[in-house]
């Protein structure tokens, strides 16, 4: 496969810059694999989609306030810490800003006297003065909006940057399918005889990464780390006795499902890389946002949909005006 399939061209003024005023208000692009058809609808119609009493899985990882905005404690000079993983204990890899000009072992101050040290200058490690870093965060670090946003975080992303079942911090980007759903829509799906299981996946700052080989295959997928508790496991082998379809909310979903099948692990880092020609194991719909060119979720959607049909539904998208990536509309591939 080629680099140059996954290329599209998408005016400035579709990249959403925030959410829809209600999540559920989004638009959703209906993509009919069977009949290789597009159709247009909003989100708090999804439930019209799904095949009956469908088992929808959602990543209810938490998105920690990764960014820190501080100072060098002997300079003055100004910093940003961007917390891309935790490693153990007060122990953090970062991205560094300005890294040249932050010396191994130099004391890194921040609001509410937290205190950083970077301990490992080449590996990007950090580690804080404190045992409760992530509660910390909640109090003095920022969303970490991803670089298309080209705003400063406000408190309103707090809310809207999360999905409304988000419960296990650990990501730096929020699984962005989710953000559409409301409790009263999961209630309505609830009612209409639809079930619902949580896994975790924690998606880190991989997942921006464009793709550079022109041979896409050579690409070196990012890890993540994932989880699928034992009361989804329960669901997920009880949906497969009942013939249930499971829906996967968003590509992180997709890859748990997709790892869990091939390895049988059910909490593991998966490096998993979906691209055309993938036998999709698990997954039976996939609901998913408007994705980077040249990026691995692209692909991964390209993968389920069809590449063509993939294609065409991006083109019909940019047409129709809808909104992209992690604030933009939805689609559903049956």
């Amino acid at each position: 496969m080629k680099l140059t399939d996954f290329d599209y061209d998408l005016p400035e003024e579709l990249i959403a810059q925030y959410p829809s005023q209600k999540r559920d208000e989004a638009r959703l692009l209906v993509i009919d694999r069977r009949y290789k058809r597009i159709s247009h609808d909003v989100f708090r119609n999804v439930g019209t989609y799904l095949p009956s009493s469908s088992l929808v899985v959602v990543n209810d990882s938490k998105v920690i306030q990764a960014r820190l905005l501080g100072q060098k404690l002997r300079s003055g000079g100004q910093v940003e810490v961007f917390l891309l993983r935790h490693l153990e204990g007060r122990r953090f890899e970062a991205m560094l800003r300005p890294l040249k000009k932050i010396k191994e072992g130099e004391i890194l101050l921040f609001p509410g006297d937290v205190r950083a040290k970077l301990v490992d200058r080449q590996a990007h490690i950090v580690e804080f003065d404190r045992d409760d870093v992530l509660k910390v965060l909640e109090k003095v670090g920022h969303i970490p909006l991803p670089p298309y946003i080209k705003r400063p975080d406000e408190d309103s992303d707090r809310i809207n940057y999360q999905t409304v079942y988000a419960k296990h911090p650990g990501s730096v980007a929020a699984p962005t399918a989710g953000l559409h759903f409301t409790k009263p829509l999961m209630a309505s799906l609830k009612k209409a005889g639809h079930s619902f299981a949580e896994v975790t996946l924690h998606v880190n700052y991989g997942t921006f990464k464009p793709v550079e080989e022109q041979d896409i295959t050579q690409h070196p997928m990012h890890s993540e780390y994932y989880e699928i508790p034992a009361a989804a496991q329960k669901k997920l082998a009880g949906a497969k006795v009942l013939g249930q379809k499971l829906v996967a909310i968003g590509t992180t979903s997709c890859r748990t499902l997709e790892a869990f099948a091939r390895t049988g692990k059910s909490e593991d880092d998966t490096n998993l890389f979906l691209y055309p020609g993938a036998d999709f194991k698990m997954t039976d719909v996939l609901v998913t946002n408007f994705h980077l060119p040249r990026s691995t979720l692209l692909m991964l959607v390209s993968a389920f949909g069809g590449l063509d049909l993939i294609r065409r539904a991006y083109q019909e998208a940019i047409a129709e005006k809808y909104r992209f990536y992690s604030y933009g509309d939805a689609m559903i591939v049956l």
